[in-house]
């Protein structure tokens, strides 16, 4: 979002875009309502609204371990003992995913309810918790203190690690949709949207640095574990290997029974 962010390029986009910010599972329901024409929506969006369109070459992904999406059990058996596990409701592809390695890799029937994002409510409700983005950030960050303020000791697992050690192929979290009538309404040539959200990624990896040190100011997470999780846990380009990683995931969904069936992507 750098470019809408910031100038030179803010304000001559604020001439064509309205930012709005929700979570994931937000910006998909809002794209499939018609209440928001773009929107970096989960990957299993696509799945549900198989009519959007998706801005070539930009992506939330990683190609090992991502370190905001994570797994948190307590019960001592490990993933084996695993009974009922909380999802965040943020969530809409990292649920998925959980449930694709459950059945896959893991091999256990677990059952799945959506709780708050609140990692000791959760574990109070269920052996596992899902958590994504700030509070699995928050978790892991907090994790050898919380060790220490209860004595107890719980297994973290990276689901984008978890899912390349499955298929050997990219994690991708998430995309750029859009509803191509809308786009047709705007009278914004579609080449200008893909150029306008392309460059914004791009001026954003420039940026690295001075990103660090805005959200560093925002949130409660140190300024080098920000700079680490933009620079080396997330990728941002959808290319041929986030392509092939969807593709299984897609397949892999709708398998286990989490989504309705595999779309195909149409690009703008």
């Amino acid at each position: 979002m750098w470019s809408f962010e910031h100038e030179p390029d803010r304000s001559r986009l604020a001439e064509h875009y309205i930012i709005s910010s929700d979570t994931p599972a937000e910006c998909a329901a809002k794209l499939a309502s018609g209440a928001a024409d773009i929107g970096l929506v989960p990957a299993s969006a696509l799945a549900f609204t198989p009519q959007l369109a998706v801005i070539p070459s930009c992506a939330i992904a990683s190609r090992d371990r991502v370190r905001s999406i994570i797994l948190v059990v307590r019960h001592a058996d490990g993933i084996d003992g695993v009974g009922r596990v909380a999802l965040d409701t943020a969530s809409r592809t990292s649920a998925v995913y959980t449930r694709i390695l459950f059945a896959r890799l893991w091999q256990v029937e677990p059952r799945f309810i959506e709780h708050a994002p609140d990692l000791d409510a959760m574990l109070q409700a269920a052996d596992a918790a899902l958590l994504i983005g700030d509070p699995a950030l928050y978790a892991l960050e907090d994790r050898h203190a919380r060790e220490r303020r209860t004595g107890e000791r719980l297994l973290y697992f990276d689901l984008a690690h978890e899912w390349h050690t499955l298929t050997g192929t990219v994690w991708v979290s998430a995309f750029w949709a859009v509803r191509p009538e809308a786009i047709a309404a705007s009278g914004v040539p579609r080449t200008q949207i893909i150029e306008d959200f392309q460059h914004s990624r791009d001026a954003g990896l420039q940026h690295i640095d001075a990103l660090a040190d805005e959200w560093s100011s925002r949130i409660a997470i140190p300024r080098e574990t920000i700079r680490t999780y933009l620079s080396e846990n997330i990728w941002y380009l959808l290319d041929e290997p986030c392509l092939a990683g969807l593709e299984l995931f897609y397949r892999y969904g709708v398998e286990c029974g989490a989504l309705p069936h595999a779309p195909k992507i149409h690009f703008l």
